[in-house]
């Protein structure tokens, strides 16, 4: 019996050790992020605003432009020329090609492209910062699930342990009957109770495959793969608040991104203010013509050569919309600034909320496991007056009851001082493992 006791009350379940397909939290996290859809979407995402970063497309080359034309006809002609002569032709042919290249280049337009450039760069930057808000999410929700699985295959060996204490009961109180110093009322009673604690099982056993899909789910992979998971919830208990506050500032990406938004406001600005100088164009181009007319003063030509110039515009009067872009502008850069002022306070005020949660659960996990061993103490001590016959089935019952709750209490405790860590860390935006 104590030797079965052992094996009950042991909290670190020995098969745990041997299991084939130990998926740890670390494997977990790095499957998500090769086959998670959504991280592949965002870096897509990323990947295209890498391609816009040229000067193309910011207008700062020159573009090239091929043209070749050629037209035919067949006409009835009648001509009647200065001199009074008439001219006609049935079935008259007039042919014309032209061949040639044009190049293109906008030399000057107010250092408008130099803002669109510096604002692709920006949009590449917002790109990665979306691309980590997205990892970290992911990251954060396998994190939680795969804990969550920890905690709830840890209840499911509590309560296997209590099917197992049930089963002993039950043996007890049959040898009991046998010899008369039992009634058949109290065999009846432990087999209502191990029945019960069967019923639990079968319903925490389809809590951890659930989550187990939940989590496959995440990873991107097959659903019904199955795999085992760590014995215990592991949780940092050294975080310092005022460190929270200085990581979040550098590593948060919302913050990141505001700061980023903030800068496209104000290049914005100075791309419309662009407008208001002249755009200047230098032309040029390569041109080869041949015609060919059946009647005419012309009966054939042929021209080729070089063609250039310089274009100059400048927007006189366009309604006021340049002014009313301008001041549109402005204020989406004030805007901007305050949202950065909020998201700043958004953030204090997480991670004040969110530590002094972290605090409580902390000093709950040092509770709950005192707990659970008063508790596994209890039951220990009563499953032996239990078998002298100097309590009954009723008071061993709630032992045991008070035993499986402790249990579920104490790794419930865990599991929310993980999950209160991962809260925090999420939001300085530096998970780590």
């Amino acid at each position: 019996m104590k030797k079965f006791m052992l094996m009950v009350f042991s909290i670190a379940p020995i098969w745990m050790v041997h299991a084939q397909g130990l998926l740890t939290a670390k494997e977990a996290v790095e499957i998500a992020l090769e086959n998670n859809f959504e991280i592949k979407l965002s870096q897509n995402d990323l990947k295209i605003a890498v391609e816009n970063v040229t000067y193309g497309n910011a207008g700062m080359l020159p573009t090239v432009t091929g043209n070749f034309t050629q037209s035919n006809s067949v006409q009835n002609s009648k001509q009647t020329q200065a001199s009074g002569e008439q001219r006609s032709l049935k079935n008259a042919k007039n042919n014309s090609l032209s061949v040639g290249a044009s190049i293109g280049w906008t030399v000057f337009d107010g250092f408008g492209m130099f803002a669109r450039y510096d604002q692709l760069k920006e949009l590449q930057k917002q790109g990665e910062f979306e691309l980590k808000r997205t990892v970290l999410a992911k990251v954060s929700d396998v994190i939680s699930t795969y804990y969550t699985i920890v905690e709830q295959q840890n209840l499911l060996l509590a309560i296997d342990s209590s099917i197992n204490i049930s089963k002993e009961r039950l043996k007890t109180a049959e040898n009991r009957f046998t010899i008369g110093k039992a009634s058949k009322l109290e065999v009846l009673n432990v087999q209502v109770n191990l029945n019960e604690d069967e019923s639990n099982r079968l319903r925490q056993t389809d809590v951890v495959k659930n989550l187990k899909i939940t989590l496959n789910s995440l990873m991107a992979r097959e659903l019904s793969l199955e795999f085992d998971v760590e014995s215990e919830v592991e949780y940092d208990d050294t975080l310092v608040f005022e460190d929270l506050l200085s990581k979040a500032k550098e590593f948060n990406p919302d913050i990141q991104l505001i700061a980023i938004n903030r800068r496209l406001a104000d290049l914005e600005i100075k791309r419309i203010k662009a407008n208001r100088y002249p755009v200047v164009r230098v032309n040029t181009g390569y041109n080869i013509s041949e015609s060919e007319s059946s009647l005419g003063f012309v009966s054939s030509s042929n021209a080729r050569g070089l063609n250039y110039g310089v274009t100059a515009s400048i927007n006189i009067f366009d309604g006021f919309n340049q002014r009313r872009n301008e001041r549109n502008a402005k204020t989406l850069l004030e805007s901007a600034d305050l949202m950065m002022e909020q998201q700043d306070l958004i953030i204090k005020t997480g991670i004040s909320t969110a530590f002094q949660t972290y605090q409580t659960n902390l000093s709950l996990a040092r509770l709950e496991r005192n707990n659970a061993d008063i508790a596994r103490q209890n039951l220990s001590i009563t499953l032996e007056k239990y078998k002298i016959g100097s309590i009954s089935a009723v008071e061993f019952r709630d032992a045991q009851e008070n035993f499986i709750n402790a249990i579920s209490r104490f790794n419930s405790s865990r599991l929310q001082a993980k999950l209160s860590e991962l809260q925090l860390k999420e939001i300085i935006g530096n998970i780590d493992l």
